[in-house]
Parts: structure tokens; C-alpha cells; sequence
């Protein structure tokens, strides 16, 4: 970014505007419009009557003009005048109705893309938000298929109006007098010409516009959530000069295309006065030859003016339409993203291959779903970026391994721990048993049964993760604890009082509905965690993810949770990321991990003994003096 804060190019900039029209595109848009057909229809129907009624006002003049007023027939002169009222009322009602059917057609359209969008989203894998920011996909969600909505309620229909009344005025003008017609369209070339100009300056306008208002959004998004980091470090002034640059460029960007706009819609106005000029001075010697009459010539004028007011109005849809275009290909983009993790088996395929334990009194559902699961990782390699394995000759290049021949196993109602220095993998194993990410070699197996062979919402289903970077949605604290399981409040209540959530919770004003703050920042961290872990055990998963799981409560607390923790672990298979080692001494396994590879595995006691780097991270923890290794 400049140092002006305007900023360069950058991941939240547009892309450059393709063509205007593309019937690829287009087809796919149609689909969406399908289901609504009717409403298309009706407003078509309404577009056509409304065009046909133009002409009704310069037919009745002529008629005035020539018949009514040299025959002194004051009845006609009324009657005339009642129809053109007439007319004006009717005129008003399909305009009226098309206006309501277009915004009712984009508004459930841009209502379905948003829902199909959302739903898209949430089934890409964790690797696509990686690599692509926030900011943008919000910006496809709202913005571009806003662009959509303008298409259909002020672009598709009202551009065929348009074109429609423009046809259909030069030829009632070309078969009333074609002299006429020529003489008034003797500046069309002109207005082609000045209408082209138009919307290569919006165009760009309109893009510099658009890329302004990203960079606004990036900056506010990521100051406004760094609002602490701003104000302890005393920022305020400097990053308000930054925002002041930003939003100069927008608003110069702004005045520009208003400047476009001021120039363009009086050189119309300049052209079509000339029009009329040239009408006037034409028309004017063939009426006193006798061989055009007043009233034609009074027809004419009325006419002219309305057939280059929808070419002003093609010309700023041109510009409609293109930015639907190019909003419409990052949408398909988007949407055309693959899912990334296959389907997978039915849950009852991969549950008959583990054993499972005789039925107990009072279970809802299968036992072996509320008991532990083998969990075994056989040879596991994976890299997150392999973009860079392009083949230099015959040389490959090697990808930057974070998990190298990983393999362990973690049976029904042993704890594993992880543990290691920053940046060992330890993340990266947990995501990979979550199907965040899959492995390029090896295998995660639940049972015997590869993990990419089952559906990934069954296996989550049996997962309660309680990670250390808690995120709590806005809302009250029942819906937090319950998210997608149909628990009762009593169920709900139980799982805090489990792990000592429910003397906190009831501190709070309203107890179980209180309304939590965006990412739950109305509580404090430690709160946040024990509702996190309510609600992974609210689930009674088969298997328990713990990442640091007490590493922001106090020690009383602490000790509630380590408490429940022997309970809830009982028959469950459980795999704990650990940095404070203290907390997982009791593990049945711990596996030291250093660069991606487990260099040591053992019990507590055992590790110590060995004295490697388990024994050194240890003895750094607890204050004692460790050698070097």
C-alpha cells in the first residue's frame, strides 16, 4: 500500500471489467430468472402496453391540430383531451406495475443466488479461505450480486423498453413522413458518437469507483477489529490521515463520474434541440408548400424528443449491464470453486466395521456412538502449499513438508497428547482428523476405515473440539452450547454444570439467555473457553479434541475442568495439544513432536527419563535448568 494509505493493487481490488454482453453468462443467469417467469411475462406485457400508449398524446395533437380546431368542433377538442388523460392514467399504471413486478423479480433472484452463495461457502474446504480474504467473499455476497439485482430491476426489462420504444417511435416517425423522419435523424451520428465516449469514461469511472470502495472496506474491517492494537499504541491520528486518503480517492473517483454524467446529459439535450432545430427549419418550408401539415409537423416534434430519450438511457445501461457481467463471472467463479472433500460413505458403512458394545438402558442412539473410536494415522504426509511443485526438468521440486511419516494410534479411552515447539505440526494433525485438509500421503484411519471414505458430517459429528482461539457467535449462551444439536435447556444446563460452566453462566444477567457479543467479546477468555467446552461435550462425542482446553481459566477452574475431564474421558478416545505440560502428565501416551516428525513417544514418566526433548521442554516449563540439545 502507498504510504498515502490509497493503496496499490491488491487482493481486494476488482478485476478489470470483462465485455459487456456474454451469453454464456446470460444463460446461466437465466436460471434464476426461470422460476419466476410469470413475473417477466406480466412485466413484458406491461412494457408493451406502455410503449403503444406514447403515441396515443402526439396522435390526438395531430388530430386537434388538423381536424379539430380548422373545423371550430370544441366536442372533439374535449374529447380528445379526455382520452389523452386517459391515456397519462394508464400510462401511470404500467409504469407502476413494471417497476414493482422488476424489483419483486431481482429481489428474489439475488435472494436465491445469496442463499445458493452461502451455502456454497460452507461447504469449500478451510484450504480456499486460506488463500482467499474476508473481505472479497463478503464482497461477492453482497455487492456483486447486487449488481445482479440492478440488472433485472433496471436493466433486462427497462433496456428492452427502451430498445422496444426506440424501433417502434422511428417507425411510426418513418411512416408518417420519412422526409421528416431523415431530417430528424440527421444527428443520430453525433449522439452514437458522444454516447460511445460516455461509456468508455463511466466505465472506467465506474471500476476505479468500485476498486476505492474494496480498499475502504479492507481498511475499516481490518482497523475496526484492531481497534485495541489502534488505541494502545496511541494510532488514532496516524491511521485517520490514512483513512482520509482513502476516502479523497473515493470521493474524487465519485466527482469524476459525476463530471461524465454533467457533461454527457446536456450534450444530449444539445443534440436533440439541434434535432428539433433542423425539424422546425425543414418542416416549416414544407408546411407552407402544403405538403406537411401543422399537426405532423407538431407530431414530429413531440416524437423527437422521446426517441433520444431512450438512447440517454441504453447508453447508462450499457453500463449496467457490463458491471452485471463482470459481477456475474466472480460469482460463477465462485460457485464453480469444487467442494474439495468427497462425499464420502453413509455413517453405518464405516460404524459396522469397528465393534461395537451391547446397547445400554436409556441410549437414544447406538452405544458406539457415544463410546471411543480407533484412531490411527499410518505414514501421514502433508504440505499446505504445493502450488510450488512445478517440474524443473527432471528434477521435482521437494514441497515444504509440516507433517513427515507422522503414524500413532489412539485407542477407546487412552489420551494422546501432543506436544512440541511452535510451529511442529501439532494444529496441523488435528485439522488433518478433521478433514480441514487431507493428506498427500498416507492415511487417517477411524476403525480401520480411511477417514476420505466417510461422509465428513458424520465424522464430525462424533468429534467435540474445544480449541484454544475460542469463537462464539452473537447470540445468547444456550444457542452457543447447543449450535446444531436439538438439545433441551435441561440437557443444555446439564453439559455446563459438567465442567463447572453453570455457576459462571448463572452470574450473568439472564443466565442462559444472555446475549453474547460479536465473537462473544461481552465475557472475558476464560469464560469463553468453559462455554467452548460445554459445548463440545454437549454433543457426548465419541471423540475428544482438546487444543490447550484449560490454558485461559484460573487454576480453580481449572481443576473443575481436569475433574470432569476423568469422567468425560472414560471409554472415549481423546487427543490433546498441549503447551503447558503439566496438563497432560496423566496422558496414556505423549508424542514429542519437532519439524513435522515424532521423535519421541512415551509416558510421562518415561520421556523424562529418556532425557531428550520432551525432558528439556519440561524442565524449561517448570524453572529448572536444562541442558542443550
Amino acid at each position: 500500500m502507498a504510504a498515502d494509505g490509497s493503496g496499490g493493487g491488491g487482493i481486494h481490488d476488482e478485476e478489470v471489467l470483462g465485455k459487456a454482453y456474454d451469453a454464456r453468462l446470460v444463460r446461466r443467469l437465466l436460471r434464476y430468472v426461470r422460476p419466476y417467469w410469470p413475473l417477466v411475462a406480466s412485466a413484458l406485457v406491461l412494457l408493451g402496453v406502455d410503449t403503444a400508449l406514447l403515441f396515443v398524446g402526439p396522435i390526438l395533437t395531430r388530430q386537434v391540430i388538423d381536424v379539430a380546431l380548422p373545423a371550430h368542433d370544441g366536442a372533439a377538442v374535449v374529447r380528445d383531451a379526455a382520452l389523452f388523460g386517459i391515456a397519462l392514467v394508464m400510462q401511470f399504471g404500467c409504469q407502476y406495475g413494471q417497476t414493482i413486478l422488476t424489483a419483486l423479480l431481482g429481489q428474489r433472484v439475488i435472494r436465491d443466488l445469496r442463499l445458493e452463495l452461502f451455502a456454497h461457502l460452507q461447504r469449500l474446504p478451510i484450504a480456499f479461505f486460506d488463500r482467499n480474504p474476508v473481505g472479497r467473499l463478503m464482497t461477492r455476497v453482497t455487492t456483486d450480486v447486487e449488481a445482479l439485482n440492478e440488472l433485472f430491476t433496471a436493466g433486462v426489462v427497462a433496456g428492452l423498453g427502451d430498445l422496444f420504444a426506440l424501433l417502434a417511435i422511428a417507425a411510426v416517425m418513418l411512416a408518417i413522413d420519412w422526409r421528416l423522419a431523415l431530417s430528424a435523424f440527421a444527428v443520430i451520428p453525433l449522439v452514437y458518437a458522444t454516447s460511445h465516449v460516455f461509456r468508455i469514461k463511466v466505465r472506467r469511472s465506474y471500476r476505479d469507483i468500485r476498486v476505492r470502495v474494496a480498499r475502504i472496506n479492507a481498511f475499516l474491517q481490518e482497523r475496526l477489529t484492531g481497534m485495541r492494537i489502534v488505541q494502545l499504541f496511541g494510532r488514532e491520528r496516524s491511521e485517520a490521515r490514512r483513512f482520509d486518503a482513502l476516502n479523497r480517492g473515493h470521493l474524487d473517483a465519485n466527482l469524476k463520474s459525476i463530471t461524465y454524467y454533467a457533461l454527457y446529459f446536456p450534450a444530449i439535450e444539445v443534440l436533440t434541440s439541434i434535432a428539433l432545430a433542423s425539424l422546425l427549419v425543414t418542416g416549416a418550408g414544407w408546411a407552407w408548400k402544403g405538403t406537411v401539415t401543422v399537426g405532423t409537423l407538431a407530431v414530429f416534434l413531440q416524437l423527437v424528443r422521446r426517441f433520444f430519450q431512450p438512447l440517454q438511457d441504453l447508453s447508462d445501461k450499457y453500463n449496467t449491464l457490463q458491471q452485471a457481467m463482470a459481477a456475474s463471472e466472480r460469482i460463477f467463479r465462485l460457485l464453480d470453486e469444487p467442494v474439495g472433500l468427497a462425499a464420502g460413505v453413509a455413517a453405518a458403512a464405516w460404524a459396522d466395521a469397528a465393534p461395537q458394545p451391547a446397547p445400554e438402558p436409556g441410549l437414544t442412539e447406538p452405544a458406539w456412538a457415544r463410546r471411543g473410536v480407533t484412531i490411527a494415522f499410518e505414514d501421514v504426509w502433508f504440505a499446505y502449499d504445493l502450488a510450488h511443485l512445478a517440474a524443473d526438468g527432471d528434477h521435482p521440486v521437494e514441497p515444504e513438508w509440516v507433517l513427515r511419516g507422522v503414524t500413532f494410534q489412539v485407542s477407546p479411552g487412552e489420551t494422546v497428547a501432543l506436544v512440541g515447539h511452535t510451529g511442529a505440526g501439532k494444529t496441523t494433525v488435528v485439522s488433518l482428523l478433521m478433514r480441514f485438509y487431507d493428506p498427500q500421503r498416507g492415511r487417517i484411519t477411524l476403525n480401520g476405515v480411511d477417514i476420505r471414505d466417510m461422509a465428513v458430517e458424520d465424522l464430525r459429528s462424533r468429534i467435540g473440539y474445544v480449541q484454544q482461539d475460542i469463537f462464539l457467535f452473537a447470540g445468547d449462551v444456550a444457542s452457543n452450547i447447543r449450535l446444531s444439536n436439538p438439545l433441551s435447556d435441561e440437557a443444555v444446563v446439564r453439559a455446563a454444570a459438567r465442567v463447572g460452566a453453570d455457576r459462571i453462566i448463572r452470574r450473568l444477567p439472564g443466565g442462559y439467555g444472555y446475549q453474547l457479543g460479536e465473537r462473544g467479546a461481552s465475557i472475558s477468555v476464560g469464560e469463553r473457553q468453559l462455554l467452548a467446552f460445554a459445548r463440545a461435550i454437549a454433543a457426548d462425542p465419541a471423540l475428544l479434541i482438546l487444543d490447550e482446553a484449560t490454558s485461559a481459566v484460573d487454576s480453580e477452574i481449572e481443576a473443575e475442568i481436569q475433574a470432569a475431564l476423568a469422567t468425560l474421558m472414560e471409554g472415549r478416545t481423546t487427543i490433546a495439544v498441549a503447551h503447558r505440560l503439566s496438563t497432560i502428565v496423566d496422558a496414556d501416551e505423549i508424542l514429542v513432536m519437532q519439524h513435522g516428525e515424532v521423535r519421541e513417544r512415551g509416558t510421562h514418566r518415561e520421556l523424562l527419563a529418556l532425557g531428550g526433548v520432551y525432558e528439556h521442554l519440561y524442565r524449561l516449563q517448570v524453572g529448572e535448568p536444562a541442558a542443550a540439545i
